[in-house]
């Protein structure tokens, strides 16, 4: 039995990865999600929001592990595992990317995110700039997130989708060889992916060389249309 401590991406929560749990479960390992400050049914304010804060929940959740475990980041989360990482390397068995941010040390994910032209996401994101947070437009979600989705899984995540604060994309990660770099990691590619476009996660990969690459055939939430080969994947490393 292993111990996989999954990590959501921007906008989203725990809620998205309900399938993946109930797999997990099923075949006897244990699964732990939890939402980052400001997300899912976090009531921090986004003002008091920051990568460290997001770090600093994760941490906690690891300290109460007795065993190393999966830490599994998608997307945004990405950079949430990578500075995990340097803070509680000896708490990590394999860190894996779910078409996941994977940034070199100073890099913040609001550079890396620019350069991606082929992202559907640029074009359709709402900044209020008041508030520090950013939407989606709506009817750009399916698109942009849940193509290959049911009806029934988008309906659900559009009324779940919290504002995303600002302050963490903007925040470089701090990273070292000897904490973070030793830990073996590993990427899932969304080859269908219009939110990291594949072309920016092979970028990404190949910049900060991981152990295997594994591709999916599928948007940029396999966690709600492929979560049994998304099990098959992360059992199976």
């Amino acid at each position: 039995m292993s111990t996989y401590v999954l990590i959501h991406g921007a906008w989203h929560g725990a809620w998205c990865w309900e399938k993946v749990v109930a797999v997990l479960e099923r075949e006897g390992h244990k699964a732990i999600t939890l939402d980052l400050p400001g997300h899912g049914k976090d009531t921090t304010l986004s003002q008091e929001i920051s990568l460290q804060s997001y770090v600093e929940r994760v941490c906690q959740v690891l300290d109460a592990q007795s065993e190393k475990v999966f830490l599994v980041g998608h997307s945004m989360g990405g950079i949430v595992i990578s500075q995990v990482a340097e803070y509680r390397s000896e708490k990590i068995q394999m860190l894996v990317y779910l078409c996941g941010i994977l940034l070199r040390n100073g890099q913040t994910l609001l550079q890396v995110f620019q350069q991606d032209t082929e992202s559907l996401l640029s074009p359709n994101i709402i900044i209020n700039a008041d508030q520090g947070v950013s939407i989606v437009r709506e009817d750009a979600l399916k698109d942009i997130f849940y193509a290959d989705c049911i009806d029934t899984d988008i309906t659900r995540a559009k009324s779940l989708l919290r504002p995303q604060p600002l302050a963490p994309w903007g925040t470089p990660i701090n990273i070292t060889e000897e904490k973070f770099g030793r830990i073996p990691r590993v990427y899932i590619e969304c080859l269908a992916d219009r939110a990291v476009s594949p072309s920016l996660q092979k970028q990404m990969y190949t910049a900060l060389p991981c152990r295997q690459v594994i591709s999916m055939d599928t948007s940029h939430s396999p966690f709600f249309c492929a979560p049994e080969k998304l099990v098959a994947c992360l059992t199976t490393l």
